[in-house]
């Protein structure tokens, strides 16, 4: 209900309308309903890595200003307490507590405000650089007091008198204790992150767009993610390398044009062990690296994974069976049921199909065709099954089972039951496969399903989270899971429903993120935790979480298919109100870099598209999605245009292609 209201709404969905329905996100939680940390609150993880498979050591930022932890949740702590003695934890009351936020928007530097019961106040900011050689926290703590206080940050206290400010400067580098600096150390630290990480985004893709707030999360989501790197979250037990999500990861990642990073998290991946659903995984590497090969054409890490690949192929190819399906294997981590599970035999399709591509344009033949001629048999075979096992339902819509030939019935909402709400978690990976193409009968079928039977809240995949609301929560259950939204997003674009996309958008920065920092962890609640204002998350920080936001913008912008390029088909329409600008430079595509430029005047808006000169794709289309009530007039040079859509075709021109189109009142 909410979702509709926000694509009903004139000019259609906004971060704020989104933000409305839901409170904010504060509380971490990990396995039996406990709290993460000992405030309850999240933690930022900041690291400085040196390489691009992500940080080997991190500070852990409470983000309530309480604490720090060095590496993992139960590593050694710094506690931050203020008022009288020093005996208050800083943030302890959140009634009292501004909540974290990052400086400048993005960078990786918590702000936070507190008083104290006694009425002091402080401004905290914190963040972690190289010192030494060493991983360390710095801290910088500044008292207003109006009776006398006491700062004490681990060893380090300092009295506070009455009617005076005092700002205490603090860095610390385990095991090393934490000590006083000045304050010029302390900027000399600060202003070297900063230019870290300025130069560590400079080098992938550059996005523009008029709304500050997608801009800072992107930035903060990048950087999240190098931190990470091939880790699905840092410092709690998820600290591991997880499928199917690593390999999105990896693929998103190369997508923003993070080619290093995403090299080396698919290098880590590649010998991960294969339980517990070998074939699904060998799907999944087979196509992330064919995947990163068609945006870079990186011949050296196609051909380092490639006697690995061929082997993968092999296995698959020896274990087919007679009817054209893998033999049955685990549905998910969670389920322990063998089943033919459509979203991995789906995965290994199109894995086979990416490298056999690959492997053809780098002069493998012979592999090539094996790939190819694999992929057809697992084809033919699925598409027998999905035949059986369909169920077409009144409501006109198609419940596609992810157990197939196992008389899977369809739900009434997927969060009706566990069963269904791991089939919403799932059922992405089969949909953004490329299996049922867009204008078929089951990808629209299925689509419908979606939205009927309640798989979406704000545009987010949505679960039942009983786990996160506890025991006491009695029938409150409903959550959202931010990780998987990477499917249903590539889902949503090929079938062009870029309105879906734009509430996806929104309702990952509203609901499954926390505000102004932008961390999400697996699981989240819609409803606040028993009593409380504020909202919980799984073992946040999450790499898959973060990809599902940074796909989705970026399908906003580009998107790729066979023979296929299309430019900001699905921006919110108020990004091209008169005065403003979006803009991409060196995204990624299967064709080459496309950049492009739109600038949004009164009576017209100008573009400029540096296609890609790689292999110049056989469609490129332009989208201008203009505010409600406006529509193209005339575009110069004149291109073919479709006025319903607000759509330009750009097909069969190359270089760079300048257009001025007018804009006019329907």
């Amino acid at each position: 209900m909410w979702g509709e209201q926000l694509l009903a709404a004139r000019g259609g969905p906004s971060y704020e309308a989104a933000a409305a329905r839901v409170a904010p996100l504060l509380y971490a939680q990990t396995a039996r309903g406990q709290s993460l940390t000992r405030s309850r609150v999240y933690y930022l993880p900041f690291s400085v890595p040196r390489g691009p498979g992500g940080a080997t050591g991190a500070m852990l930022h409470v983000a309530d200003g309480s604490e720090i932890r060095a590496g993992r949740v139960s590593g050694p702590s710094l506690e931050v307490g203020v008022g009288a003695e020093g005996r208050e934890s800083y943030g302890t009351c959140l009634a009292r507590l501004t909540p974290g936020r990052l400086a400048d928007g993005w960078l990786p530097v918590l702000v936070t405000r507190y008083r104290d019961a006694a009425g002091g106040t402080y401004a905290q900011e914190s963040f972690a650089a190289r010192s030494d050689g060493r991983i360390a926290s710095f801290i910088r703590l500044t008292a207003s007091a109006a009776d006398a206080v006491r700062l004490r940050l681990g060893p380090v206290s300092v009295d506070v008198p009455r009617g005076t400010v005092r700002t205490v400067h603090v860095r610390w580098a385990p095991p090393r204790p934490a000590a006083a600096i000045d304050a010029g150390e302390y900027a000399q630290a600060r202003a070297s992150i900063t230019a870290y990480w300025g130069d560590r985004l400079a080098d992938g893709a550059r996005i523009e767009v008029p709304e500050r707030l997608v801009h800072d999360a992107r930035r903060a989501l990048l950087v999240q993610s190098l931190v990470l790197g091939w880790r699905y979250s840092l410092g709690n037990p998820y600290e591991q390398v997880s499928f199917p999500e690593v390999v999105d990861v990896a693929r998103v990642l190369a997508e923003h044009g993070l080619r290093d990073v995403a090299r080396a998290v698919l290098l880590r991946a590649l010998p991960a062990r294969p339980n517990p659903y070998p074939n699904w995984k060998r799907g999944l590497k087979l196509l992330g690296f064919a995947d990163h090969y068609s945006l870079f054409r990186d011949v050296v890490t196609l051909t380092a994974a490639t006697p690995t690949l061929s082997r993968f192929v092999a296995s698959l190819e020896r274990e087919l069976e007679p009817g054209g399906l893998l033999p049955r294997e685990r549905y998910s981590s969670d389920i322990p049921d063998d089943v033919y599970g459509l979203h991995g035999q789906a995965m290994i399709w199109q894995g086979l199909r990416a490298i056999g591509d690959a492997w053809a344009s780098t002069g493998r033949p012979e592999l090539a065709s094996r790939a190819r001629a694999l992929a057809a048999r697992v084809e033919r075979g699925l598409r027998t099954a999905v035949q059986r096992s369909r169920r077409p339902l009144p409501d006109g819509s198609l419940f596609l089972p992810m157990r197939l030939l196992d008389r899977e019935t369809a739900y009434s909402t997927v969060t009706e039951s566990r069963a269904g709400s791991y089939w919403n978690l799932v059922a992405p990976y089969a949909l953004a496969s490329g299996l049922f193409r867009p204008e078929s009968r089951e990808a629209r079928g299925a689509l419908r399903y979606l939205l009927l039977h309640g798989a979406r809240l704000l545009g987010l995949v949505r679960t039942a989270a009983p786990v996160l609301y506890g025991p006491d929560a009695g029938g409150v259950r409903s959550g959202v899971n931010p990780v998987y939204g990477n499917g249903y997003s590539r889902f949503l674009a090929a079938l062009d429903r870029p309105d879906q996309l734009v509430l996806s958008l929104y309702g990952q920065l509203a609901a499954g993120m926390t505000r102004g920092t932008f961390v999400a962890g697996e699981g989240t609640t819609i409803a606040p935790l028993g009593g409380d204002y504020y909202r919980a998350t799984y073992r946040p920080p999450n790499a898959g979480a973060n990809a599902s936001f940074l796909e989705t913008l970026r399908l906003l912008l580009v998107r790729d298919a066979p023979g296929e390029l299309e430019l900001a088909f699905a921006t919110p329409r108020a990004w091209l109100a008169p005065g403003k600008r979006v803009a991409v430079r060196g995204m990624p595509t299967r064709f080459g870099a496309v950049s492009y430029a739109i600038e949004a005047g009164e009576r017209s808006i100008r573009v400029r598209v540096e296609l890609p000169t790689r292999t110049p794709p056989r469609r490129v289309r332009l989208r201008l999605r203009l505010p409600p009530g406006e529509r193209l007039g005339i575009v110069t040079p004149p291109r073919p245009v479709n006025v319903r859509t607000q759509t330009i075709d750009l097909s069969g021109l190359r270089g760079t292609v300048e257009l001025a189109v007018r804009r006019s009142r329907k």
